[in-house]
This record gives C-alpha cells, structure tokens and sequence, in this order.
C-alpha cells in the first residue's frame, strides 16, 4: 500500500470536484463533515444538537444513482432531524435506546419510500460533550475508524445495512473518546477509489490518520481526501466521496452547570 501511495503521489494530484465542507462547534472538540461538492449517488451527512450537552451524526450511503436515491435521501434525512430530536430530548433517556429507535425508524422510511428493499449501510451516534462518550449504530457500514495515543482501532457494523429487512436489529454500543482522540468515517466511494485495479482500501485511511495525529477535524477530513486523490489520479471518479471527523481536544475547559 505504500509502494502505492509513493507512486501515486509522484504524479501530479488531480483535482476531481470542488470541496464542500460543514462544521459544527462542539464543547471541547470539532465535528466536520468534508465531501466532494458533485454528488453522484445516495450519500448523506448530517449533524445536528439534540441536547445541551449532546450532538447527533451520521453517514449513509443509499446504494443507487443521484436520481434514483434522491427521495430516499430526503426522507431519511427529515427521519434523521426529527427522530433524532424527539428521542434525545425524553427526560427518561436511554442513550443505546435512542439510538436503536432511530435506526428502526430511520429503516421503516427507507424501506416505505423505495417502495421495497434498498440497501443502506449506515453509521450513526451521538457524542455526550460530558462525558466524552460516543453512543453509536454501524448497520453494515464501513467501520468507524478511533485514533488515540494507542493506534487506530475500528467499530465493526452491529447490525446489517438498512432497507434490506423490516424488522432488521442492530446493537448501540459505547465508546470512551480520550483527549486528543477522534472518530473518523468514511463512505465507500473512499475506501473503495481505485487506480489500475487497486483499491485505496481502510488501510489507506489508517495510515492517512497515523500520519495526521494533532490535526483538526476538518483537517483529517482533507487529508483523507487529498490521498485519495493522489492515489487515484487522472482515474475517474464514479462514486461519492464523504467523510465526517469529530476529534476530541487535548485540553478541555470545565463545564458550567454540570
């Protein structure tokens, strides 16, 4: 894979389609989400506060073209701002409970407006700024990548992709971010950009992310980018590419109020 990367980063990088990027101020961190501004398929971002002291994420990747999924699209992102917001603000909150119900409804409207199966992996959590703790779903997504002072670790998929099956589970797992450490996603069209049949693959996002350790959140984001890039070339680009970082400060203010 190196091999690769120095070769690829021996031509001249291509610049594909202008950038877009979105951040959201979080106590003592940075969420951003950084794409390329084409869209070509049924890739969704999103972020939005549900709390106080809490913001809601996510990264799905409708399978099918731009025309094809824009419904999906749009029905899954009004299920994710609204669900979202409704089961986070219960006063009897259960964060691993709130994430599934959002994966289950997020899945029913999936399934309702394709008239049938459509498969969706997603990956969805929420960040307690409190606590430093992520509550999360993988329905059959790329693995969420963690990098902290002990390497980059991943968050396997705790259920299948959305709008396959109606009554479709999946786990909502924790997981503790350090000081210093982020959450980084990626959807397909980056793990799976090719050059001469060669995939940049996770491993190319892993070493992007070793690599970039003190970077903020949207730095990560164009890092990752900016590889994928270089490694594919002149290739043509016939995939969506998203990625979405919250990385945690070193140093943390207190909270007021806590």
């Amino acid at each position: 894979m190196r091999a690769l990367f120095r070769s690829a980063q021996s031509r001249s990088a291509v610049v594909h389609e202008p950038v877009h990027s979105d951040i959201l101020e979080v106590h003592g961190a940075e969420l951003a989400s950084v794409y390329y501004g084409h869209r070509m398929a049924g890739d969704f971002c999103d972020f939005i506060r549900v709390g106080p002291h809490r913001v809601l994420f996510g990264l799905l990747d409708v399978a099918g073209g731009l025309e094809d999924t824009r419904p999906i699209v749009s029905a899954a992102k009004h299920t994710f701002r609204s669900v979202g917001t409704e089961v986070f603000a219960r006063r009897d909150l259960n964060e691993a409970d709130a994430m599934m119900e959002l994966c289950l409804q997020l899945n029913q409207v999936i399934l309702k407006t394709a008239n049938g199966v459509r498969s969706c992996p997603a990956f969805a959590g929420s960040y307690d700024e409190n606590l430093g703790i992520i509550c999360y779903f993988n329905a059959g997504h790329t693995p969420g990548l963690i990098r902290d002072r002990k390497g980059v670790s991943e968050l396997p998929a705790t259920g299948l992709p959305l709008g396959l099956f109606s009554h479709m589970t999946s786990d909502a797992p924790m997981v503790a971010l350090e000081p210093g450490a982020a959450l980084f996603l990626a959807s397909r069209g980056v793990v799976e950009a090719k050059h001469k049949g060669d995939e940049f693959g996770l491993q190319g996002v892993k070493e992007v992310l070793e690599q970039s350790k003190g970077a903020s959140s949207k730095k990560l984001c164009l890092s990752v980018l900016d590889r994928v890039q270089q490694f594919v070339g002149s290739t043509r680009i016939r995939n969506d590419m998203t990625t979405l970082a919250l990385a945690r400060n070193f140093s943390e203010p207190t909270l007021v109020g806590i």
